[in-house]
Protein backbone atom coordinates (compact mmCIF):
# COMPACT_ATOMS: atom_id res chain seq x y z
CA UNK A 1 0.00 0.00 0.00
CA UNK A 2 0.77 3.67 -0.78
CA UNK A 3 2.71 5.52 2.12
CA UNK A 4 1.58 8.91 0.69
CA UNK A 5 -0.13 11.61 2.70
CA UNK A 6 -2.33 12.16 0.15
CA UNK A 7 -4.95 9.86 0.13
CA UNK A 8 -5.60 8.84 -4.28
CA UNK A 9 -8.76 8.71 -5.45
CA UNK A 10 -10.69 5.48 -5.81
CA UNK A 11 -11.02 4.81 -10.10
CA UNK A 12 -14.12 5.52 -11.04
CA UNK A 13 -16.44 2.26 -12.36
CA UNK A 14 -15.74 3.37 -15.65
CA UNK A 15 -12.10 4.09 -15.91
CA UNK A 16 -12.32 0.30 -13.77
CA UNK A 17 -14.08 -1.04 -16.72
CA UNK A 18 -11.77 0.43 -19.27
CA UNK A 19 -8.82 -0.60 -17.74
CA UNK A 20 -9.59 -4.22 -17.21
CA UNK A 21 -10.91 -4.22 -20.82
CA UNK A 22 -7.50 -2.88 -22.06
CA UNK A 23 -5.48 -5.65 -20.19
CA UNK A 24 -8.08 -8.59 -21.47
CA UNK A 25 -7.68 -7.23 -24.94
CA UNK A 26 -3.78 -7.59 -24.54
CA UNK A 27 -3.99 -10.78 -23.11
CA UNK A 28 -6.21 -11.65 -25.76
CA UNK A 29 -3.48 -11.00 -28.48
CA UNK A 30 -0.75 -12.75 -26.25
CA UNK A 31 -2.27 -15.79 -26.41
CA UNK A 32 -2.29 -15.95 -30.30
CA UNK A 33 0.78 -14.46 -30.40
CA UNK A 34 2.12 -17.33 -28.14
CA UNK A 35 0.15 -19.88 -30.19
CA UNK A 36 2.10 -18.85 -32.77
CA UNK A 37 5.71 -18.41 -31.33
CA UNK A 38 5.42 -21.91 -30.46
CA UNK A 39 4.62 -23.25 -33.88
CA UNK A 40 7.79 -20.87 -35.15
CA UNK A 41 10.51 -22.44 -32.97
CA UNK A 42 12.26 -25.62 -33.62
CA UNK A 43 11.71 -27.97 -30.94
CA UNK A 44 13.59 -30.94 -32.07
CA UNK A 45 11.89 -34.54 -30.69
CA UNK A 46 8.39 -33.04 -31.54
CA UNK A 47 6.41 -32.95 -34.68
CA UNK A 48 3.88 -31.38 -36.42
CA UNK A 49 0.88 -32.58 -34.10
CA UNK A 50 3.12 -32.28 -31.06
CA UNK A 51 3.73 -28.96 -31.45
CA UNK A 52 0.15 -27.54 -32.27
CA UNK A 53 -0.90 -29.54 -28.62
CA UNK A 54 1.79 -27.40 -26.98
CA UNK A 55 1.03 -24.23 -28.73
CA UNK A 56 -2.74 -25.13 -27.79
CA UNK A 57 -1.78 -25.40 -24.28
CA UNK A 58 0.40 -22.04 -23.85
CA UNK A 59 -2.78 -20.57 -26.06
CA UNK A 60 -5.26 -21.96 -23.04
CA UNK A 61 -3.15 -21.06 -20.27
CA UNK A 62 -3.33 -17.05 -20.91
CA UNK A 63 -6.82 -17.43 -21.70
CA UNK A 64 -7.36 -19.06 -18.65
CA UNK A 65 -5.03 -16.98 -16.40
CA UNK A 66 -6.35 -13.50 -17.69
CA UNK A 67 -9.53 -14.52 -18.74
CA UNK A 68 -9.78 -13.08 -21.79
CA UNK A 69 -12.73 -14.38 -22.75
CA UNK A 70 -14.89 -16.37 -20.42
CA UNK A 71 -14.26 -19.84 -20.08
CA UNK A 72 -16.81 -20.97 -22.11
CA UNK A 73 -15.91 -19.14 -25.07
CA UNK A 74 -12.16 -19.91 -24.63
CA UNK A 75 -13.24 -23.74 -24.63
CA UNK A 76 -14.72 -23.03 -28.23
CA UNK A 77 -11.74 -21.48 -29.75
CA UNK A 78 -9.76 -24.39 -28.46
CA UNK A 79 -11.77 -26.74 -30.04
CA UNK A 80 -12.06 -24.83 -32.75
CA UNK A 81 -7.93 -23.92 -33.21
CA UNK A 82 -7.43 -27.73 -33.04
CA UNK A 83 -9.14 -28.87 -35.61
CA UNK A 84 -8.56 -25.82 -37.73
CA UNK A 85 -4.12 -26.70 -37.46
CA UNK A 86 -4.58 -30.25 -37.27
CA UNK A 87 -6.72 -30.40 -40.70
CA UNK A 88 -3.39 -28.81 -42.27
CA UNK A 89 -0.79 -30.23 -40.32
CA UNK A 90 1.31 -32.90 -42.22
CA UNK A 91 0.51 -36.65 -40.87
CA UNK A 92 3.41 -38.26 -39.02
CA UNK A 93 2.15 -41.95 -39.63
CA UNK A 94 2.15 -40.89 -43.63
CA UNK A 95 4.55 -38.40 -44.63
CA UNK A 96 3.67 -36.09 -47.77
CA UNK A 97 -0.61 -36.40 -46.31
CA UNK A 98 -2.21 -33.74 -44.41
CA UNK A 99 -4.04 -35.64 -41.13
CA UNK A 100 -7.32 -33.79 -42.91
CA UNK A 101 -10.71 -32.69 -41.09
CA UNK A 102 -12.18 -35.58 -40.16
CA UNK A 103 -9.10 -36.58 -37.87
CA UNK A 104 -8.64 -33.34 -36.66
CA UNK A 105 -12.23 -32.98 -35.32
CA UNK A 106 -12.34 -36.11 -33.78
CA UNK A 107 -9.13 -35.18 -31.92
CA UNK A 108 -10.65 -32.20 -30.63
CA UNK A 109 -14.18 -33.05 -29.76
CA UNK A 110 -12.83 -36.23 -28.23
CA UNK A 111 -13.13 -34.60 -24.43
CA UNK A 112 -16.60 -35.17 -25.42
CA UNK A 113 -16.69 -38.39 -25.57
CA UNK A 114 -15.12 -39.13 -22.39
CA UNK A 115 -17.17 -41.02 -19.62
CA UNK A 116 -16.09 -38.27 -17.51
CA UNK A 117 -18.20 -35.96 -19.27
CA UNK A 118 -21.34 -38.05 -18.59
CA UNK A 119 -20.75 -37.86 -14.95
CA UNK A 120 -20.23 -33.90 -14.29
CA UNK A 121 -23.12 -33.40 -16.55
CA UNK A 122 -25.37 -35.58 -14.45
CA UNK A 123 -23.26 -33.78 -11.22
CA UNK A 124 -24.35 -30.86 -12.11
CA UNK A 125 -27.80 -31.80 -12.81
CA UNK A 126 -28.14 -33.55 -9.43
CA UNK A 127 -26.79 -29.55 -8.06
CA UNK A 128 -29.43 -28.14 -10.00
CA UNK A 129 -31.82 -30.54 -8.01
CA UNK A 130 -30.84 -29.50 -4.68
CA UNK A 131 -31.64 -26.07 -5.56
CA UNK A 132 -34.82 -26.98 -6.95
CA UNK A 133 -36.10 -28.42 -4.17
CA UNK A 134 -33.80 -26.43 -1.20
CA UNK A 135 -33.05 -29.34 0.28
CA UNK A 136 -29.53 -28.42 0.67
CA UNK A 137 -30.72 -24.82 2.33
CA UNK A 138 -32.65 -26.86 4.97
CA UNK A 139 -29.93 -29.44 5.95
CA UNK A 140 -27.86 -26.18 6.52
CA UNK A 141 -30.32 -24.88 8.78
CA UNK A 142 -30.68 -27.67 10.88
CA UNK A 143 -26.73 -28.02 10.81
CA UNK A 144 -26.77 -24.75 12.66
CA UNK A 145 -30.23 -25.15 14.62
CA UNK A 146 -28.39 -27.78 16.48
CA UNK A 147 -25.36 -25.52 16.86
CA UNK A 148 -26.70 -23.35 19.13
CA UNK A 149 -25.52 -19.56 19.42
CA UNK A 150 -21.82 -19.63 20.38
CA UNK A 151 -19.83 -18.08 17.65
CA UNK A 152 -16.81 -21.65 18.58
CA UNK A 153 -20.05 -23.68 17.79
CA UNK A 154 -21.29 -22.16 14.95
CA UNK A 155 -17.62 -22.00 13.30
CA UNK A 156 -17.85 -25.59 13.75
CA UNK A 157 -20.97 -25.86 12.36
CA UNK A 158 -20.52 -24.00 9.28
CA UNK A 159 -17.31 -26.79 8.79
CA UNK A 160 -20.02 -29.60 9.18
CA UNK A 161 -22.41 -28.33 6.91
CA UNK A 162 -19.86 -27.96 4.00
CA UNK A 163 -18.86 -31.81 4.96
CA UNK A 164 -22.52 -32.56 4.65
CA UNK A 165 -22.88 -30.98 1.39
CA UNK A 166 -19.59 -32.46 -0.03
CA UNK A 167 -21.48 -35.78 0.06
CA UNK A 168 -24.58 -35.16 -1.86
CA UNK A 169 -24.10 -31.40 -3.75
CA UNK A 170 -21.43 -31.67 -6.61
CA UNK A 171 -20.85 -28.43 -7.11
CA UNK A 172 -18.67 -26.56 -4.56
CA UNK A 173 -19.99 -23.10 -5.94
CA UNK A 174 -23.83 -24.70 -4.75
CA UNK A 175 -22.67 -25.48 -1.40
CA UNK A 176 -21.09 -22.06 -0.56
CA UNK A 177 -24.15 -20.68 -1.98
CA UNK A 178 -26.42 -22.42 0.15
CA UNK A 179 -24.45 -21.49 3.22
CA UNK A 180 -23.51 -18.40 2.78
CA UNK A 181 -26.64 -16.56 2.87
CA UNK A 182 -27.74 -17.98 6.00
CA UNK A 183 -24.87 -17.67 8.25
CA UNK A 184 -24.95 -13.75 6.93
CA UNK A 185 -28.33 -13.60 8.22
CA UNK A 186 -27.62 -14.75 11.53
CA UNK A 187 -24.93 -11.86 11.55
CA UNK A 188 -27.87 -9.51 10.34
CA UNK A 189 -29.82 -10.88 13.26
CA UNK A 190 -27.36 -9.72 15.79
CA UNK A 191 -27.07 -6.38 14.49
CA UNK A 192 -23.89 -6.15 13.03
CA UNK A 193 -22.93 -5.14 9.40
CA UNK A 194 -21.83 -7.40 6.49
CA UNK A 195 -18.34 -5.90 6.80
CA UNK A 196 -17.85 -6.99 10.47
CA UNK A 197 -15.44 -9.45 11.59
CA UNK A 198 -17.93 -12.06 12.71
CA UNK A 199 -19.28 -12.23 9.27
CA UNK A 200 -15.99 -12.44 8.02
CA UNK A 201 -15.20 -15.42 10.28
CA UNK A 202 -18.04 -17.01 9.29
CA UNK A 203 -18.24 -16.54 5.72
CA UNK A 204 -14.40 -17.64 5.44
CA UNK A 205 -15.02 -20.49 7.67
CA UNK A 206 -17.34 -21.94 5.06
CA UNK A 207 -15.51 -21.34 2.13
CA UNK A 208 -12.56 -22.62 3.11
CA UNK A 209 -14.45 -25.82 4.16
CA UNK A 210 -15.58 -26.47 1.21
CA UNK A 211 -12.12 -26.27 -0.81
CA UNK A 212 -11.05 -28.74 1.66
CA UNK A 213 -13.51 -31.06 0.84
CA UNK A 214 -13.38 -30.79 -2.73
CA UNK A 215 -10.10 -32.82 -1.75
CA UNK A 216 -12.00 -35.36 -0.03
CA UNK A 217 -14.79 -36.52 -2.10
CA UNK A 218 -14.08 -37.61 -5.30
CA UNK A 219 -17.45 -36.02 -6.81
CA UNK A 220 -17.61 -32.57 -5.03
CA UNK A 221 -15.69 -31.23 -7.89
CA UNK A 222 -14.99 -31.14 -11.11
CA UNK A 223 -11.30 -30.91 -11.33
CA UNK A 224 -11.16 -34.40 -9.63
CA UNK A 225 -13.32 -35.64 -12.66
CA UNK A 226 -11.09 -34.52 -14.99
CA UNK A 227 -8.20 -36.14 -13.18
CA UNK A 228 -10.48 -39.16 -12.74
CA UNK A 229 -10.83 -39.07 -16.71
CA UNK A 230 -7.33 -38.49 -17.44
CA UNK A 231 -6.32 -41.74 -15.57
CA UNK A 232 -8.87 -43.59 -16.77
CA UNK A 233 -8.47 -42.98 -20.70
CA UNK A 234 -4.19 -42.69 -20.52
CA UNK A 235 -2.72 -44.72 -17.29
CA UNK A 236 -6.04 -47.25 -18.00
CA UNK A 237 -7.21 -47.30 -14.54
CA UNK A 238 -10.24 -46.60 -12.69
CA UNK A 239 -10.29 -45.10 -9.46
CA UNK A 240 -13.96 -45.72 -8.09
CA UNK A 241 -15.86 -43.55 -5.23
CA UNK A 242 -14.73 -45.33 -2.07
CA UNK A 243 -11.31 -45.34 -3.53
CA UNK A 244 -10.98 -41.67 -3.37
CA UNK A 245 -12.50 -41.71 -0.23
CA UNK A 246 -10.24 -43.84 1.29
CA UNK A 247 -7.27 -42.26 0.02
CA UNK A 248 -8.40 -38.14 0.42
CA UNK A 249 -10.81 -37.98 3.45
CA UNK A 250 -8.30 -38.49 6.31
CA UNK A 251 -6.25 -35.09 4.87
CA UNK A 252 -9.69 -33.20 4.54
CA UNK A 253 -10.73 -34.37 8.31
CA UNK A 254 -7.20 -33.39 9.58
CA UNK A 255 -7.65 -30.09 7.83
CA UNK A 256 -10.85 -29.26 8.63
CA UNK A 257 -9.65 -29.88 12.22
CA UNK A 258 -6.72 -27.11 11.50
CA UNK A 259 -9.71 -24.84 9.85
CA UNK A 260 -11.09 -24.36 13.25
CA UNK A 261 -8.01 -23.24 15.33
CA UNK A 262 -6.90 -21.24 12.44
CA UNK A 263 -9.82 -19.05 11.90
CA UNK A 264 -10.03 -19.37 15.86
CA UNK A 265 -6.71 -17.58 15.75
CA UNK A 266 -6.80 -15.31 12.55
CA UNK A 267 -10.31 -13.53 13.13
CA UNK A 268 -11.05 -12.42 16.60
CA UNK A 269 -15.19 -11.16 16.11
CA UNK A 270 -17.06 -8.76 18.15
CA UNK A 271 -18.68 -11.35 20.21
CA UNK A 272 -18.65 -14.57 21.22
CA UNK A 273 -22.25 -15.21 20.77
CA UNK A 274 -25.06 -14.41 18.29
CA UNK A 275 -28.03 -13.61 20.79
CA UNK A 276 -30.81 -14.62 18.73
CA UNK A 277 -29.38 -16.78 16.04
CA UNK A 278 -31.43 -20.21 16.93
CA UNK A 279 -34.38 -18.07 16.65
CA UNK A 280 -33.82 -16.83 13.41
CA UNK A 281 -32.52 -20.17 11.89
CA UNK A 282 -36.13 -21.54 13.66
CA UNK A 283 -38.07 -19.23 12.06
CA UNK A 284 -36.25 -19.91 8.65
CA UNK A 285 -36.90 -24.00 8.61
CA UNK A 286 -40.33 -22.34 9.63
CA UNK A 287 -40.81 -20.55 6.78
CA UNK A 288 -39.72 -23.24 4.60
CA UNK A 289 -42.56 -25.28 5.85
CA UNK A 290 -42.65 -29.23 6.23
CA UNK A 291 -40.40 -31.05 3.76
CA UNK A 292 -41.96 -31.19 0.85
CA UNK A 293 -42.39 -34.55 -1.42
CA UNK A 294 -40.10 -33.65 -3.88
CA UNK A 295 -37.26 -33.16 -0.97
CA UNK A 296 -38.39 -36.09 0.55
CA UNK A 297 -38.18 -37.96 -2.79
CA UNK A 298 -34.67 -36.41 -3.69
CA UNK A 299 -33.15 -36.90 -0.55
CA UNK A 300 -34.64 -40.52 -1.16
CA UNK A 301 -32.92 -40.90 -4.22
CA UNK A 302 -29.22 -38.82 -2.71
CA UNK A 303 -28.67 -41.29 0.05
CA UNK A 304 -29.58 -44.47 -2.46
CA UNK A 305 -27.14 -42.77 -4.64
CA UNK A 306 -24.29 -42.21 -1.95
CA UNK A 307 -24.98 -46.04 -1.06
CA UNK A 308 -24.16 -46.85 -4.86
CA UNK A 309 -21.18 -44.34 -5.08
CA UNK A 310 -19.58 -45.71 -1.92
CA UNK A 311 -19.84 -49.56 -2.55
CA UNK A 312 -18.20 -48.93 -6.17
CA UNK A 313 -16.60 -52.04 -7.27
CA UNK A 314 -17.51 -53.77 -4.04
CA UNK A 315 -21.00 -54.72 -4.09
CA UNK A 316 -21.71 -54.06 -7.61
CA UNK A 317 -19.64 -53.55 -11.02
CA UNK A 318 -21.65 -50.14 -11.34
CA UNK A 319 -19.98 -47.02 -11.83
CA UNK A 320 -20.41 -43.69 -10.41
CA UNK A 321 -21.40 -42.07 -13.99
CA UNK A 322 -23.87 -44.94 -14.74
CA UNK A 323 -25.25 -44.65 -11.24
CA UNK A 324 -25.47 -40.66 -11.36
CA UNK A 325 -26.86 -40.72 -15.16
CA UNK A 326 -29.93 -43.01 -13.46
CA UNK A 327 -30.03 -41.14 -10.38
CA UNK A 328 -30.79 -37.72 -12.76
CA UNK A 329 -33.38 -39.83 -15.01
CA UNK A 330 -35.44 -40.67 -12.05
CA UNK A 331 -35.04 -36.60 -10.80
CA UNK A 332 -36.61 -35.88 -14.42
CA UNK A 333 -39.22 -38.13 -14.63
CA UNK A 334 -43.00 -36.94 -14.11
CA UNK A 335 -44.85 -37.77 -11.15
CA UNK A 336 -41.68 -39.31 -9.43
CA UNK A 337 -39.10 -36.75 -10.35
CA UNK A 338 -37.98 -33.54 -8.48
CA UNK A 339 -37.60 -30.97 -11.46
CA UNK A 340 -38.18 -30.63 -15.07
CA UNK A 341 -36.04 -31.27 -17.98
CA UNK A 342 -37.47 -27.22 -19.23
CA UNK A 343 -36.14 -26.02 -15.38
CA UNK A 344 -32.90 -28.28 -15.64
CA UNK A 345 -32.46 -26.69 -18.98
CA UNK A 346 -32.45 -23.26 -17.75
CA UNK A 347 -30.72 -23.18 -14.85
CA UNK A 348 -27.78 -25.96 -15.14
CA UNK A 349 -24.86 -24.21 -16.25
CA UNK A 350 -23.69 -26.14 -19.79
CA UNK A 351 -20.42 -23.66 -19.95
CA UNK A 352 -19.01 -25.66 -17.62
CA UNK A 353 -19.24 -28.90 -19.35
CA UNK A 354 -18.00 -27.54 -22.49
CA UNK A 355 -15.24 -26.09 -20.39
CA UNK A 356 -14.50 -29.32 -18.89
CA UNK A 357 -14.73 -31.58 -22.19
CA UNK A 358 -12.47 -28.88 -24.01
CA UNK A 359 -10.09 -29.53 -21.37
CA UNK A 360 -10.29 -33.13 -21.37
CA UNK A 361 -9.63 -33.29 -25.52
CA UNK A 362 -6.49 -30.35 -24.92
CA UNK A 363 -4.88 -32.73 -21.95
CA UNK A 364 -5.47 -36.28 -23.96
CA UNK A 365 -3.80 -34.30 -27.49
CA UNK A 366 -0.90 -33.66 -25.15
CA UNK A 367 -0.42 -36.97 -24.14
CA UNK A 368 -1.04 -38.44 -27.36
CA UNK A 369 1.24 -36.62 -29.68
CA UNK A 370 4.16 -36.68 -26.49
CA UNK A 371 3.91 -33.02 -25.83
CA UNK A 372 2.76 -33.37 -22.47
CA UNK A 373 5.93 -36.08 -22.02
CA UNK A 374 8.47 -33.01 -23.64
CA UNK A 375 7.12 -30.16 -21.24
CA UNK A 376 7.78 -33.03 -18.16
CA UNK A 377 11.34 -33.49 -19.10
CA UNK A 378 11.87 -30.27 -19.89
CA UNK A 379 10.10 -28.80 -16.42
CA UNK A 380 11.15 -31.52 -14.16
CA UNK A 381 13.79 -33.58 -15.84
CA UNK A 382 16.23 -30.75 -15.50
CA UNK A 383 16.35 -31.06 -11.75
CA UNK A 384 16.57 -34.76 -12.54
CA UNK A 385 12.99 -35.60 -10.43
CA UNK A 386 13.60 -39.09 -11.83
CA UNK A 387 16.34 -40.14 -9.36
CA UNK A 388 14.80 -38.27 -6.02
CA UNK A 389 13.23 -40.47 -3.62
CA UNK A 390 9.68 -39.87 -4.18
CA UNK A 391 8.92 -37.65 -0.92
CA UNK A 392 11.13 -35.60 -2.53
CA UNK A 393 9.39 -35.46 -5.71
CA UNK A 394 5.89 -34.85 -3.85
CA UNK A 395 7.28 -31.98 -2.26
CA UNK A 396 8.74 -30.01 -5.08
CA UNK A 397 6.22 -30.60 -7.79
CA UNK A 398 3.99 -29.80 -5.02
CA UNK A 399 5.29 -26.99 -4.35
CA UNK A 400 5.36 -25.68 -7.66
CA UNK A 401 1.79 -27.26 -7.74
CA UNK A 402 0.29 -24.54 -5.27
CA UNK A 403 2.68 -21.57 -7.08
CA UNK A 404 1.33 -22.01 -10.34
CA UNK A 405 -2.25 -22.55 -8.87
CA UNK A 406 -2.11 -18.49 -8.10
CA UNK A 407 -2.42 -17.33 -11.89
CA UNK A 408 -5.79 -20.07 -12.05
CA UNK A 409 -9.59 -18.60 -11.16
CA UNK A 410 -10.55 -22.40 -12.43
CA UNK A 411 -8.97 -25.73 -10.54
CA UNK A 412 -10.72 -27.22 -13.64
CA UNK A 413 -8.70 -25.32 -16.31
CA UNK A 414 -5.70 -25.94 -14.11
CA UNK A 415 -6.08 -29.86 -14.00
CA UNK A 416 -6.66 -29.68 -17.85
CA UNK A 417 -3.15 -28.05 -18.17
CA UNK A 418 -0.92 -29.88 -15.64
CA UNK A 419 -2.47 -33.46 -15.20
CA UNK A 420 -0.89 -34.69 -18.54
CA UNK A 421 2.02 -33.02 -17.65
CA UNK A 422 1.73 -35.28 -14.06
CA UNK A 423 0.52 -38.16 -16.00
CA UNK A 424 4.40 -37.98 -18.08
CA UNK A 425 6.62 -37.39 -15.42
CA UNK A 426 4.67 -40.40 -13.06
CA UNK A 427 5.96 -42.57 -16.25
CA UNK A 428 9.86 -41.59 -15.38
CA UNK A 429 9.23 -42.37 -11.39
CA UNK A 430 9.81 -45.65 -9.61
CA UNK A 431 6.32 -45.74 -7.76
CA UNK A 432 3.43 -48.55 -7.23
CA UNK A 433 0.61 -48.72 -9.46
CA UNK A 434 2.65 -47.14 -12.85
CA UNK A 435 2.66 -43.92 -10.65
CA UNK A 436 -1.20 -43.55 -10.38
CA UNK A 437 -0.97 -42.49 -6.60
CA UNK A 438 1.08 -39.69 -7.64
CA UNK A 439 -0.84 -37.97 -10.19
CA UNK A 440 -3.80 -38.62 -7.73
CA UNK A 441 -2.18 -36.59 -4.74
CA UNK A 442 -1.20 -33.96 -6.97
CA UNK A 443 -4.57 -33.62 -8.09
CA UNK A 444 -5.43 -33.33 -4.13
CA UNK A 445 -3.19 -30.36 -4.01
CA UNK A 446 -5.10 -28.92 -7.74
CA UNK A 447 -7.93 -28.39 -4.85
CA UNK A 448 -5.94 -25.99 -2.95
CA UNK A 449 -7.74 -22.91 -3.24
CA UNK A 450 -7.12 -21.07 -0.12
CA UNK A 451 -4.60 -18.40 -0.91
CA UNK A 452 -6.77 -15.46 -2.49
CA UNK A 453 -10.72 -14.53 -3.45
CA UNK A 454 -9.74 -15.28 -6.86
CA UNK A 455 -8.17 -18.95 -6.46
CA UNK A 456 -11.63 -20.68 -6.87
CA UNK A 457 -15.13 -20.14 -7.77
CA UNK A 458 -16.31 -20.50 -4.25
CA UNK A 459 -13.96 -17.78 -3.07
CA UNK A 460 -15.48 -15.09 -5.39
CA UNK A 461 -18.77 -15.99 -4.87
CA UNK A 462 -18.03 -15.58 -0.70
CA UNK A 463 -16.00 -12.36 -1.55
CA UNK A 464 -19.00 -10.79 -3.51
CA UNK A 465 -20.62 -10.29 -0.48
CA UNK A 466 -18.06 -8.20 0.87
CA UNK A 467 -18.19 -10.29 4.30
CA UNK A 468 -14.31 -9.98 4.48
CA UNK A 469 -11.12 -8.75 2.79
CA UNK A 470 -8.76 -10.66 0.45
CA UNK A 471 -6.09 -9.63 3.10
CA UNK A 472 -8.78 -11.22 6.37
CA UNK A 473 -8.66 -14.20 3.57
CA UNK A 474 -4.93 -14.34 2.74
CA UNK A 475 -4.36 -14.05 6.71
CA UNK A 476 -6.10 -17.56 7.33
CA UNK A 477 -5.55 -18.69 3.58
CA UNK A 478 -1.51 -19.11 4.27
CA UNK A 479 -1.70 -21.04 7.17
CA UNK A 480 -4.09 -23.12 5.66
CA UNK A 481 -1.78 -23.45 2.73
CA UNK A 482 1.26 -24.60 5.03
CA UNK A 483 -0.36 -27.01 6.99
CA UNK A 484 -2.05 -29.02 3.82
CA UNK A 485 0.99 -28.86 2.33
CA UNK A 486 3.09 -30.47 5.21
CA UNK A 487 0.09 -32.80 5.30
CA UNK A 488 0.55 -33.87 2.03
CA UNK A 489 4.42 -35.11 2.72
CA UNK A 490 3.33 -36.86 6.13
CA UNK A 491 0.46 -38.75 4.86
CA UNK A 492 2.75 -39.64 1.58
CA UNK A 493 5.60 -40.31 3.90
CA UNK A 494 2.79 -42.77 6.05
CA UNK A 495 -0.45 -43.26 5.39
CA UNK A 496 -0.45 -43.31 1.66
CA UNK A 497 2.84 -45.14 1.49
CA UNK A 498 1.43 -48.26 4.28
CA UNK A 499 -1.97 -48.36 2.04
CA UNK A 500 0.35 -48.79 -1.32
CA UNK A 501 -0.96 -45.55 -2.73
CA UNK A 502 3.19 -44.31 -3.34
Amino acid sequence: MSTAVTEAKPPTPASTTQERSRGKNIAFFLSFAALIAVLLIPIPGLDWPGKIALAMLAFAVIMWVSEAVSYPVSAVMIIGLISLMLTFAPDPDDPGKLIGAKTALSTAMAGFSSSAVALVAAALALATAMQATGLHRRLALYVLKFAGEKVSHIVIGAIVISIILAFFVPSATARAGAVVPILLGMVAAFGLPTDSKLSALLIITATQAVSIWNVGIKTAAAQNLVAVGFIEDQMGQTISWGQWFLWAAPWSVLMSIALYFIMRWAIKPETESITGGKELVEKQIAEMGPMSGAEKRLTAIAVVLLFFWATEGVLHPLSSEITTIVAVGIMLLPGIGVMTWKYAQEKINWGTLIVFAAGISLGSFLLKTGAATWLSEVTFGAIGLDSMPILATIALVSLFNIIIHLGFASATSLASALIPVFIALAATLSVPNDGVGFVIIQQFVICFGFLLPVSAPQNMLAYGTGAFTPQQFLRTGIPLTIIGYLLILLLSATYWNWIGLV
